[in-house]
């Protein structure tokens, strides 16, 4: 078997360090945390021990695993004609990467079958056969290992974070929990939707923009190096009275001085980031940067809309399910990972055991518009999950609101910033570069 370091954390606070052999870093993960060690890392050591004959369970290694894949197909394959692209595919297949789009399709069959009233068992089996990515198929698999032994499938989805977006595994265990898994997975669906489309639109946005900028950085550099010493040069060899712009000499100094000395500002900069990073994982730092995302130009307003958005819809999965209001928010508190987030929720949870209203920290702390406070007010004194399906709705045309003002804005932002630069860029380098070529330069050196 493999032979690990790992280094875990007790509950009393204590690190742990020791080296011991077991069948997969997942499944030493795993009981780890069933003794209440939380791991800080997991590493495997060269060398394996004497390989063991033993049939492996949930959190398999999946390496092994898509070999005994390919190795199936082969055998599935022996006697039927294989073209050479077939093969190819096969060949390729073992190095496939999980998309998105793998995560999205999975989705939206698991919750069609769903809706058949198919069984998680059944619904993964089913789907698993008709998995064409062999490294997805092999966590399919994986997850279903874990169904079949008792477990919800977001403990197992848990030690795949690459693969399964934190809020996507969220809404899979509020609904697991909550015994709405067909509403929790129609909610997946369309945040992975949603999401896609919202990164897909950024990007037609930011990466040419940002293409553009680097190239103007990168022309302009080049050019204050090279271009303007040689012009400088012919207008001192011919002795000419002309000079170039006092904004051109000052910027090439600043050039010079940056590729003389290039370890000053490398050191500061790198000092600055340094202690950015780490004043963000302390948790006073942490807090704060999540709340600067809450409050930040242009996509706070949104990020916290998506947040609470998130939150609500989890509350009323709960609430429709019969759960008392402080068990509802403990469990729907999962989709959130924002710090600030957690803290409101945290305190609605603590007022609702003291009798005071869950609904003032949102209140009280400026985030929530007084549309949405005063909706969960009513909501409180009528029908709360009633009205907190309506919240839902207006919640998501508020989302889709802002969307649209940040798809009018940004392009705008944009725009300016590479303007500015492109500005830049043709006062330092192309205005002395068209100083040479009309030679007007030469009147005066020749005396006229």
């Amino acid at each position: 078997m493999p032979v690990y370091m790992y280094r875990a954390i007790s509950k009393s606070g204590q690190v742990v360090t020791n080296r011991v052999e077991d069948t997969s870093k997942y499944n030493l993960i795993k009981k780890l945390k069933r003794n209440n060690l939380t791991p800080i890392s997991v590493v495997q050591r060269k060398g394996l021990i004497a390989k063991q004959n033993h049939k492996k369970r949930n959190a398999r290694n999946m390496d092994r695993r898509i070999e005994e894949i390919i190795a199936g197909n082969n055998r599935a394959k022996k006697n039927k004609n294989v073209t050479i692209s077939q093969k190819l595919n096969l060949a390729l297949a073992g190095t496939e990467k999980i998309t998105i789009r793998d995560v999205m399709i999975f989705t939206q069959n698991f919750y069609l079958l769903k809706k058949a009233n198919f069984n998680n068992i059944h619904a993964l089996s089913t789907i698993i056969e008709s998995t064409e990515n062999l490294t997805f198929r092999a966590i399919l698999e994986d997850i279903l290992a874990g169904v079949e032994t008792g477990e919800n499938m977001y403990t197992t989805m848990e030690y795949y974070p690459d693969i399964f977006p934190y809020i996507y595994i969220n809404m899979i265990r509020v609904g697991e929990l909550s015994g709405s898994l067909i509403n929790s997975l129609e909610q997946a669906v369309k945040y992975l939707d949603d999401t896609t489309t919202i990164n897909r639109k950024l990007k037609s946005i930011l990466v040419p923009n940002i293409i553009q900028f680097i190239l103007l950085i990168v022309m302009l550099f080049v050019g204050t190096l090279f271009a303007i010493p040689a012009i400088q040069g012919v207008f001192d060899s011919l002795g000419t009275d002309d000079t170039l712009l006092p904004l051109t000499l000052w910027f090439a100094g600043v050039v010079d001085n940056l590729v003389a000395y290039w370890y000053i500002p490398t050191f500061i900069i790198g000092a600055i980031v340094l202690a950015i990073v780490m004043y963000v994982h302390t948790p006073k730092g942490k807090y704060n940067f999540h709340y600067f995302k809450y409050v930040a130009p242009v996509f706070g307003k949104l990020i916290f809309a998506l947040d609470f958005s998130r939150f609500i819809k989890a509350l009323v999965l709960n609430l429709q399910n019969g759960m008392r209001i402080q068990d509802a928010l403990d469990v729907s508190k999962s989709v959130a990972k924002n710090y600030v987030m957690l803290s409101m929720i945290e305190t609605a949870i603590n007022n609702t055991l003291i009798g005071q209203s869950w609904i003032e920290p949102f209140e009280n702390s400026g985030l929530a518009s007084p549309m949405i406070t005063e909706m969960l007010k009513i909501g409180m004194q009528t029908d709360l999950v009633e009205m907190m399906e309506k919240l839902v709705e207006y919640m998501q045309i508020d989302i889709e609101n802002i969307i649209n003002r940040i798809m009018k804005v940004l392009p705008q932002i944009v725009y300016a910033i590479v303007g500015v630069v492109l500005i830049f860029f043709v006062l330092v380098v192309l205005v002395p570069c068209i100083q040479v070529y009309m030679g007007t330069f030469l009147f005066s050196a020749y005396g006229f």
